[in-house]
């Protein structure tokens, strides 16, 4: 028991808001390529699919980050950076996790299956790009948002422009989100050389987070209303925007603590677009 503690902790179950910020554009891509009405059973796969690759992807980063991760005062104690668990042990319960995902898009098309291959690499090589890339954020944004073009795949057996351009979308909420966190760890990942975008903003971080939340809501309101949703989506998009402006207040003065609950309340936000999208697609 102390030890499936552990695996517990390793891939975050402990704390779900991961899978909820990829899981709410997931949701949405579902019910845009269903017309409002997707398959349950669908629906279902999804929902555990995202689980199961969002913990998976959690054991896989601490081990890509474990002689970092010692180095940061949030992250030393956790089960692999701590020595309370083996690097193997994470890595195995990364490939059980994987491989339960990918038995679970077997029930659907080829090119869901392929998707989902793809979407498992992204997913792997995200750590090591905090090595040499400036804006990590923005590749996360990919691995978080695959689901989109997945779920297209799925319900339609092929992936439209839309579906593409709400990836892009997904990639600057990303960005706005994960900066945020980034940006409670920023002292620290100067000193071990982490890039973060949090870093390569500098003083300009809180601007490029407002940008990428005004251009994420931008296109996600021109694909929905290219869809043909309406008032009720506005509503959801006006919400939405709502909560960022929410989140300058909180990140304005770059608070450690502030900035983690602006990351945190991201979860509202994913939560009012699929509001938007469901309550408009089950009142017409």
């Amino acid at each position: 028991m102390p030890r499936l503690i552990l695996y517990f902790k390793l891939i975050r179950a402990d704390k779900p808001i991961g899978i909820l910020l990829l899981l709410w554009p997931t949701l949405i891509a579902l019910w845009l390529a269903a017309d409002g009405r997707p398959d349950p059973q669908v629906v279902l796969i999804f929902t555990v699919g995202t689980a199961l690759m969002r913990s998976a992807g959690c054991a896989i980063n601490d081990y890509a980050d474990r002689d970092f991760d010692k180095h940061v005062k949030r992250t030393a104690e956790r089960p692999l950076t701590s020595g309370k668990i083996a690097p193997w042990e994470a890595l195995a319960v990364a490939g059980v996790l994987a491989a339960l995902a990918f038995l679970l898009v077997l029930p659907l098309n080829a090119l869901t299956r392929q998707l989902s291959v793809a979407a498992l690499l992204i997913a792997g090589s995200y750590p090591y790009f905090k090595r040499f890339f400036a804006i990590p954020q923005a590749y996360l944004g990919i691995a978080f948002g695959f689901g989109i073009p997945m779920a297209f795949a799925a319900v339609q057996g092929q992936v439209p422009a839309l579906a593409w351009a709400l990836l892009v979308a997904n990639v600057f909420w990303a960005v706005a989100y994960d900066t945020e966190y980034a940006m409670v760890d920023r002292d620290d990942d100067l000193k071990i050389g982490i890039r973060t975008s949090a870093i390569t903003f500098g003083r300009f971080d809180v601007a490029a987070i407002m940008l990428c939340y005004g251009a994420a809501l931008a296109i996600d309101l021109a694909c929905g209303w290219a869809l043909g949703l309406r008032w009720w989506f506005a509503a959801g998009v006006a919400v939405a925007a709502g909560m960022a402006l929410y989140h300058y207040r909180l990140i304005r003065g770059r608070e450690r603590m502030a900035c983690f609950a602006a990351f945190r309340h991201n979860n509202w936000l994913g939560a009012a677009l699929f509001g938007g999208v469901a309550l408009d697609y089950a009142f017409r």
